[in-house]
């Protein structure tokens, strides 16, 4: 697993809020959650690399 990059984010409170009942709806934390968000955003848009082999998706 790659490692990961620790960042701060400032968001407004009512993003926050709806990212927060969002992620709990669907069971995940809210960090899991705005990072499922980016990573579909960047698949959709064409800017995240392709998998290799061996690499798995955890969006469940």
């Amino acid at each position: 697993m790659a490692e990961k990059k620790r960042f701060l984010l400032r968001i407004d409170q009512q993003s926050y809020d709806a990212v927060e009942k969002w992620a709990n709806d669907e069971f995940r934390s809210i960090n899991a959650q705005i990072e499922l968000i980016i990573k579909k955003a960047l698949k959709e848009a064409g800017r995240l690399k392709k998998q290799t082999q061996g690499e798995t998706s955890d969006e469940n």
